[in-house]
């Protein structure tokens, strides 16, 4: 598959005139101005360079949530528009030198060892609503459509999931993203409701390049859930606290599909008085939890702490435990011809019971300069034990060091370098079931448009 198409495409949309930023420098009372942080507490991490400004906990009512206008937002002249949609995207290419030679699974993301693939080129068309203001009601909707080898992580059973779960395809589409939203701004203090198809709200790491901190993704990350179909809100009580409550038809898969079950979702997010500390957890899935149709029906209990240790330096720290009843090993099965990139196909033995994973990661970021440069360490664990996550039964852990550079607001590079293990005697889930553990060198270059 060729892409020579794409590069000539961005370059020129790149070279366009450039956005203002703001800066977002933390300070310590409430902010009451929608030039700073709209009614909520001002941000606690400098963006840029870091990928988000806040704590984790999506969506947050209060804060100014407009895009800036990229340059294929100012080509179709929407920049300033009334309207306030917006269109733009990303391309994200990446490579990786690696100890395996087939298969960096089960690594995620930068699957592929030893060759430079296209990740992810994503196109978003959105309009999000001003939860800033409290006078009026407002509406936005947001469509997320990415091409290129992270699409087998975002699919989803039921939405042209043939490609993944029939063929085992490399390349792939997904409209991973596809919701409406309804703000109203006399519920307590803003009640955000969004319905459709949207990225599971746990998690300190992201599906989306330039939001995440890494190139990379922890293991833990790399088996819990992606995307949820169904109703979410997001009810602010202050500046300090705001809840989330939810229906979904499961894990990756679409109420339409034979595997789904009803799940709830309810989570809390709490900030400090001193906005040096955030917790944000709870249920992020609740239901039957059955294993259906060769199909995962992940249950989850997750927590994140963020922690300010200066302007400059902060961390972020998050648990979960997940389970399912009658699953197999392996998780999901996919029906389609096993790759040299990915092998584990076909469904895996059943585990009576209840199948569990306790995963585990801590994020450290030192900002080094001022918008344009930040290190990552990452350090986590997963616990397997009886492999219906990886299909292998086995404690994992992995350290990744990471520089993050941006050379512009629309160009930023991400090299790292990561080993992790399987602490297991007899468990070489590497490269295909040869290796117990893997060594990567790896770089992503992202490119905004």
């Amino acid at each position: 598959m060729k892409h020579g198409f794409i590069f000539p495409l961005i370059l020129s949309l790149t070279l366009s005139k450039g956005y203002a930023q703001q800066d977002t420098t933390p300070a310590s009372p409430i902010a009451t101005d929608s030039s700073t942080n709209g009614r909520s507490l001002p941000s606690p991490i400098s963006s840029p360079p870091f990928p988000s400004g806040e704590w984790v906990g999506n969506p947050l009512i209060g804060i100014p949530a407009d895009a800036p206008d990229y340059p294929l937002t100012k080509l179709l002249g929407l920049a300033g528009n009334k309207s306030r949609i917006k269109i733009y995207g990303w391309v994200d290419v990446g490579a990786n030198f690696s100890t395996s030679k087939n298969s960096n699974a089960p690594t995620s993301y930068n699957l592929v060892p030893n060759r430079v693939v296209l990740d992810q080129l994503i196109l978003r068309v959105e309009r999000q609503p001003n939860t800033v203001q409290r006078e009026h009601a407002d509406w936005g909707f947001v469509v997320d459509n990415i091409f290129g080898t992270d699409y087998r992580y975002t699919l989803a059973k039921g939405i042209f999931s043939d490609q993944l779960l029939k063929d085992n395809h490399l390349y792939g589409y997904d409209p991973t993203q596809v919701y409406a939203m309804l703000y109203l701004p006399k519920v307590a203090e803003g009640l955000l409701i969004k319905v459709g198809r949207f990225i599971s709200p746990a998690d300190i790491e992201a599906q989306w390049a330039p939001d995440n901190y890494l190139y990379s993704h922890s293991l833990m990350f790399t088996v819990d859930p992606y995307t949820f179909t169904g109703v979410h809100a997001a009810l602010r009580l202050n500046a300090h606290w705001q809840l989330f409550a939810g229906i979904h038809g499961g894990n990756d898969m679409a109420p339409w599909s034979k595997s789904s079950s009803v799940n709830g979702l309810f989570m809390a997010r709490w900030v400090s008085n001193n906005n040096n500390n955030s917790l944000y957890g709870g249920i992020n899935s609740l239901g039957r939890g059955r294993y259906k149709n060769e199909h995962d029906n992940l249950q989850m209990a997750v927590l994140t702490w963020g922690h300010r240790f200066s302007p400059i330096v902060h961390m972020h720290t998050e648990v979960y435990y997940m389970w399912q009843h009658d699953a197999a090993v392996g998780g999901t099965a996919i029906d389609g011809p096993a790759k040299e990139w990915y092998m584990n196909t076909g469904l895996g033995a059943t585990i009576p019971g209840v199948a569990s994973a306790v995963g585990a990661v801590n994020y450290f970021q030192v900002q080094l300069s001022p918008k344009k440069d930040y290190l990552s360490i990452r350090n986590d664990l997963l616990n397997d034990p009886q492999g219906n996550r990886t299909g292998f039964t086995t404690l994992y852990t992995s350290h990744t060091i990471g520089w993050v550079h941006h050379f512009s607001p629309l160009l930023r590079i991400r090299p790292e370098v990561r080993y992790e293990r399987a602490w297991r005697n007899d468990a070489t889930p590497y490269d295909n079931g040869l290796r117990r553990d893997q060594f990567t060198a790896a770089m992503d270059l992202i490119v905004r448009f």
